[in-house]
């Protein structure tokens, strides 16, 4: 089978492809510059250059690639630490959700692609009322923080239109908070925000996340390729959702650091925003019962607590190696 990866050299995308091609599938990744090229080729991949907001472009693409099955992991997350001006931070990505996705689904169209997976996010976004733990059928926020709004529309946009794409079978996997070696909560940015005391608790923490360690992402999207039913959306999480107050000083445990401050909500609104107020007070997470059940997945790291544990040796181990 031929996989076109659109975003090969992503956070997703470098952990992603390999594991594709391991499985035997004929791979295509994308990226926006020359310089990673190399990347993909050590991969084992074929590599096309191409900006995701260029619709000519992306139809070159598609129509070079010929795949059978696409996987959108587009976005723009290099550099982004500042969360206080959130829809700011995302606002590319939040165009590559939008208008990127319009113009994969209409060169796959074009072109005769007939399956295409597409990353979201499992997390904050669900509505604030109910069970701390959602599945795919819940409702997503309706009246969100001001400064989700944007990305709340791009990530609302980008479901409704894959999963009702005419003609292409079309998944939706939201992804938890992912981490990794020098990725998502372990990338060194947030470490040492994490270090520096400059990721307080806001409030109690009582606010429900979604972790999952970045191999098993890679490993269910491998497993949507063939598995998850057009039209669908699955949560892909770890098995044990984490409130803040939990997760948080875990991890500065972990990485040796001081226990984080605790600030209540008001001040946290004043420092840091609504939104983030939010997502440490009112977030729920997401239950991945649906795709154990339909992508008969299993994460490697059912727990953060062992996850975390395990990057940070693997990260000793590499400096001890190097």
């Amino acid at each position: 089978m031929r996989i076109l990866v659109a975003g090969a050299t992503g956070v997703v995308g470098r952990t992603l492809l390999p594991c594709l091609i391991a499985k035997g599938y004929r791979v295509v990744g994308t990226t926006r510059t020359e310089s990673k090229i190399g990347f993909i080729r050590r991969m084992g991949g074929e590599a096309i250059v191409m900006n995701g907001l260029d619709r000519d472009a992306v139809r070159r693409a598609v129509e070079i690639a010929r795949p059978e099955v696409i996987i959108h992991e587009m976005t723009d997350l290099s550099g982004i630490s500042d969360l206080r001006r959130f829809d700011r931070a995302f606002a590319v990505s939040n165009r590559l959700r939008t208008e990127g996705t319009d113009y994969l689904l209409a060169a796959a169209k074009e072109m005769g692609v007939k399956r295409l997976v597409a990353q979201s996010f499992c997390g904050w976004p669900f509505a604030r009322f109910g069970s701390a733990v959602k599945s795919e059928a819940d409702p997503l926020d309706a009246e969100p923080p001001k400064e989700l709004r944007r990305t709340l529309e791009a990530i609302s946009h980008l479901e409704k239109v894959v999963t009702e794409a005419p003609g292409i079978e079309g998944v939706v996997l939201r992804y938890g908070a992912f981490y990794g070696h020098d990725t998502g909560l372990f990338g060194a940015p947030f470490l040492d925000q994490v270090r520096r005391r400059r990721v307080p608790i806001i409030g109690d923490g009582s606010g429900w996340w979604s972790l999952v360690h970045i191999e098993d992402v890679a490993g269910a999207t491998a497993l949507a390729v063939e598995r998850g039913k057009g039209g669908q959306i699955y949560n892909i999480v770890d098995d044990e959702p984490a409130r803040v107050r939990d997760w948080l000083p875990t991890l500065a445990g972990i990485i040796g650091a001081r226990p984080p401050r605790h600030v209540p909500r008001w001040l946290g609104r004043l420092v840091a925003g609504e939104h983030l107020v939010v997502m440490m007070t009112e977030a729920r997470a997401g239950s991945n019962a649906k795709a154990k059940r339909d992508l008969q997945w299993q994460p490697a790291q059912s727990s953060w607590r062992q996850g975390f544990a395990d990057v940070l040796q693997q990260g000793t181990a590499r400096d001890v190696a190097a």
